[in-house]
């Protein structure tokens, strides 16, 4: 994953040994070493195999890197990222115009690496390969919950593996400004509760970042989800005095004065300090979900539109989006805006990510602006990797474009909203499921197999663990400490097939602020629910009658596992608050089990059940689906497909 543009199957295997060799022909860079070095350092994590850091000379080594010439020092847009890999049993060669194409083949070569009865090997293929989109790429708010830099190193890897190449950092919103102003110190000093990154960190992550081919895009949300910019410099604030960093999440009321001269010197000199830290050529000013509350309550915000003939908030949006527009265009760099900043004297070089949809994508690109969607792509909302997968920036709007307007369109963002999400479970958060939303950015619009999809995620998740990223390993650490045991496998059953809730359900089911421990099985729970989804298709395949015996023992054995797996955990769960909440979830499981049990045995013999039976086990089923302990019970729907099935005599 992605998927390559071309592939061509070739006859026998390349074998992978301790011989292995790459050798760096034609043009070379620091670069190029260190990507090769990664690529080493990697392999020998997937297969076990020590591999020789020196390179060797290009006629004895095996794997051959012909590289045309160098990438920009600072990358682009529209960078030349394609590469064609050959492997044959005794040779592989990986060539490309310049160091991005040959890091995006070496990842595309690990992919391959697979374990036969001759060791480690990789087909015979030849591979030519190049993105869809130019625009791909992966948002992390640092500012609800702040992210450590570890954290968005291991990220970037993973963004590497998959061919993502930009990287939105959210670096300030209404619960922290989380980097280091050497002009304006009391933003971090008393805006981010002392959980920012130094200026030194910020240039780390940039330098690795450009070491795996990936931009850094940074965020600073104005003039909305500015609290915590308000708590050192209040004077830039349209409200009363004094500002606290916000605790809760969700639209509020505070906003930056755009009626101030003032307001404009201050994120002048900030943005000239800010810009010089970041090299990309775009830069994100925010401008969402501004609701104008403190405009309307403040006398002179109302008098000076009333003077300036500004006929609503939009419009005065509009206006201090133009001022600061022009201050970051000053130092030549590119405005990125969210929906917002799109209003009907845009300057036509800013770019539009939309969080709306693709009617507000269709306008901004109809209206001359490029654009990229997000829609679709809120990785921070608990949906399925299907359906972020099937989503497609061009679906829909395509036939409505010209050629030139459809070029507009630049891909993607997956976005990870932070709310509930922080370093020790955002890799669980952001992995597996962004990997099927590189592909869509990457690969041809007509691959659209979820059941390939899901069969090659499955494959990669493992490989993932060879960049650091290991969710399993992280669930299972949080498992043992909310129970207190070793190895606790009844508690590890329920997780399998829970889920958090999906969109923004979570915030009414309980009060949460950002102080709140993220330490539940909600936050130890994987976003989708392999085992849950398994055992719907399983469902699906015994009410349509074309089920294998192989699906009828697995939906019978799981279904025993959980209808036992009660006894077991209730001992475990009133040791701790933290899991005490969880008795009614496990009995709810043991009860759908039964239910289930109950009408495997009807189906199989192929017996209706009576409607009296139906109605109970449809209420046992209803209540069963009822988030509890802030948890989604996921095989319930499924069992509910039986108990239908079976009432209807099949």
């Amino acid at each position: 994953m992605p998927l390559p543009a071309n592939v061509t199957a070739g006859a026998g295997e390349f074998t992978i040994d301790g011989k292995l060799s790459v050798a760096l022909d034609g043009f070379t860079d620091q670069q190029l070493v260190k990507a090769r070095q990664r690529f080493l350092d990697t392999l020998g994590r997937e297969t076990g195999i020590p591999f020789m850091r020196a390179e060797m000379a290009s006629g004895t080594a095996q794997f051959h890197i012909q590289t045309a010439g160098h990438d920009k020092e600072i990358l682009e847009l529209g960078e030349d990222e394609s590469y064609h890999l050959e492997v044959q049993p005794d040779a592989v060669r990986l060539s490309a115009a310049n160091p991005l194409g040959v890091m995006h083949g070496l990842q595309t070569f690990l992919q391959l690496v697979r374990v036969t009865p001759h060791g480690f090997t990789v087909p015979a293929v030849t591979i030519d390969d190049k993105p869809r989109f130019p625009w791909r790429g992966l948002m992390i708010d640092s500012g609800r919950h702040f992210i450590p830099v570890s954290v968005i190193e291991r990220n970037l890897d993973a963004m590497e593996a998959v061919k993502l190449n930009i990287f939105h950092w959210h670096l300030s919103d209404d619960q922290g400004f989380r980097v280091e102003s050497k002009v304006f110190p009391l933003l971090q000093q008393k805006g981010s509760d002392g959980l920012f990154y130094t200026q030194e960190q910020i240039r780390h992550v940039i330098e690795y970042a450009r070491d795996r081919g990936i931009r850094v895009v940074p965020e600073f949300d104005m003039p909305a989800h500015a609290t915590a910019w308000f708590v050192g410099y209040p004077q830039l604030a349209s409200g009363k005095r004094p500002y606290q960093i916000a605790r809760q999440w969700g639209v509020l009321d505070a906003a930056m004065d755009p009626t101030k001269e003032s307001t404009y010197q201050f994120l002048n000199v900030l943005l000239g300090e800010m810009t010089g830290l970041f090299p990309d050529a775009y830069f994100h000013i925010g401008g969402d979900e501004c609701n104008g509350k403190e405009w309307d309550a403040s006398p002179a915000i109302q008098e000076f539109k009333r003077a300036h003939h500004i006929a609503d908030n939009a419009a005065l949006q509009a206006m201090f989006t133009a001022r600061v527009g022009k201050l970051v265009a000053s130092r030549h760099k590119i405005v990125e805006g969210w929906d917002e900043v799109l209003q009907p004297d845009t300057p036509k070089d800013v770019v539009i990510q939309s969080w709306r949809g693709r009617d507000s994508l269709l306008d901004a690109a109809k209206r001359g602006y490029r654009g990229m969607l997000s829609n679709g792509y809120y990785i921070d909302l608990n949906q399925s990797a299907e359906q972020h997968y099937l989503v497609d920036p061009l679906e829909g709007i395509a036939d409505k474009l010209t050629p030139e307007q459809t070029a507009s369109i630049l891909g993607g963002e997956a976005t990870m909203w932070s709310e509930f999400v922080n370093g020790e479970m955002m890799d669980s958060r952001v992995w597996p499921r962004t990997a099927a939303i590189a592909e869509r950015f990457w690969s041809p619009q007509q691959v659209r197999d979820v059941e390939s999809m899901y069969r090659r995620m499955a494959l990669m998740t493992p490989r993932l663990t060879a960049y650091g990223v290991d969710y399993r390993a992280t669930s299972e650490r949080m498992l043992e400490r909310m129970s207190g045991e070793f190895d606790p496998e009844p508690l590890r059953v329920l997780g399998s097939v829970v889920q958090p809730p999906k969109g923004y359900d979570r915030g009414g089911m309980r009060e949460y602020t950002s102080l709140t421990p993220l330490n539940h099985l909600v936050d130890a729970v994987s976003p989708e629910s392999d085992v849950s989804r398994e055992f719907a298709e399983i469902c699906k395949r015994i009410v349509a009658g074309n089920a294998t015996p192989m699906d009828w023992e697995k939906a019978h054995d799981w279904l025993v596992l959980w209808r036992d797996n009660d006894a077991k955990l209730q001992p475990m769960l009133g040791r701790s608050e933290i899991t005490a909440e969880l008795a009614p979830v496990s009995v709810s499981l043991k009860q759908t089990a039964e239910v289930g049990l109950q009408m495997l045995e009807a189906l199989h013999g192929k017996q209706a059940i009576s409607a009296e039976t139906q109605r109970h086990n449809l209420e046992v089923l209803t209540a069963a689906k009822k988030p509890q302990a802030v948890l989604l019970l996921m095989v319930a729907p499924s069992v509910e497909v039986l108990v239908k099935s079976a009432g209807a005599g099949h």
